[in-house]
């Protein structure tokens, strides 16, 4: 019992931590959600002609390398639920189902539990990425344009990002984003904005700085929602936990009690029986 009670209590305050970072988490995630969707908004607005729409980032005709790369982000802790095993586990089947097509798929991730999993499954990791749980948009801009260098240099067809993607407090959904090419904007209005507005510079100018920043921006919001995530199945995670410690602690006390009071029954069973034999 004194166990179960160690074990409650470590696991209360982990409950505890993870709920502090979770809030902290997604303030931030919240706080970088609006830029995202701008920048989209942006880009849709710049464009006059969405299906003209002719940009190294947006790909086009090219020569294909037959090879793509897949950023998996995980956790470096474990405790967060099945928060590790889904995203993992889609991922893989993603990259099996590439390979069986005669596409290569490097493997690049971030966080430790990611880098185990795949060397468990003799998957060879091309690079891993320390980036905590507090992402830094400079270091995560970093990668991107790393990239947009490959992609656009043709060593790779396309990049991807495996994360899990944080919708609500009762949903986070394992999810494989296509971070390049980049798709063009979508929508009857596309070229409605754009005539509402007088660009300056023109048109190509604005877009080789939005794109770009677009692909930074949605790979920093894949960071934040995977932090996000993680923060919040931990504390699901570690809530169950000190309810499932409680209630053994409970029965284990029951138990106890029972077996006390037993043989405390047997032991003055005996004392009356053996008065009774001498009397």
């Amino acid at each position: 019992m004194v166990a179960v009670g160690t074990i409650q209590r470590i696991t209360k305050t982990m409950q505890m931590i993870a709920t502090a970072k979770f809030t902290a988490a997604v303030q931030r995630t919240k706080a970088t959600q609006p830029y995202t969707e701008k920048i989209r908004e942006l880009v849709a607005a710049v464009c006059s002609d969405p299906s003209e729409l002719d940009h190294p980032l947006v790909g086009g005709d090219r020569a294909a390398s037959g090879r793509e790369l897949m950023l998996v982000i995980g956790s470096d802790r474990g405790f967060c639920g099945a928060f590790n095993s889904n995203v993992l586990r889609k991922s893989l089947r993603f990259q099996r189902d590439k390979v069986k097509s005669g596409t290569e798929v490097s493997i690049e991730t971030s966080g430790k539990k990611a880098s185990n999993f795949f060397k468990f499954a003799n998957v060879p990791v091309a690079e891993a990425h320390a980036i905590g749980d507090k992402p830094d948009f400079d270091e995560v801009a970093a990668i991107a344009d790393r990239y947009m260098d490959l992609f656009v240099a043709g060593e790779v067809d396309a990049v991807h990002v495996a994360y899990m993607r944080f919708e609500s407090n009762s949903r986070q959904i394992p999810e494989i984003q296509q971070l390049l090419p980049l798709e063009a904007p979508t929508g009857d209005d596309a070229g409605e904005k754009s005539s509402m507005y007088e660009f300056t510079p023109d048109e190509a100018s604005l877009l080789n700085d939005l794109l770009p920043r677009a692909v930074r921006t949605s790979l920093f919001q894949s960071f934040n929602d995977a932090v996000v995530s993680e923060q919040i199945m931990r504390m699901i995670a570690m809530k169950a936990a000190t309810d499932n410690a409680a209630g053994l602690g409970r029965t284990l006390k029951r138990d106890y009690n029972r077996a006390r009071q037993a043989k405390i029954t047997t032991e003055l069973t005996e004392i009356v029986s053996g008065a009774a034999a001498l009397a």
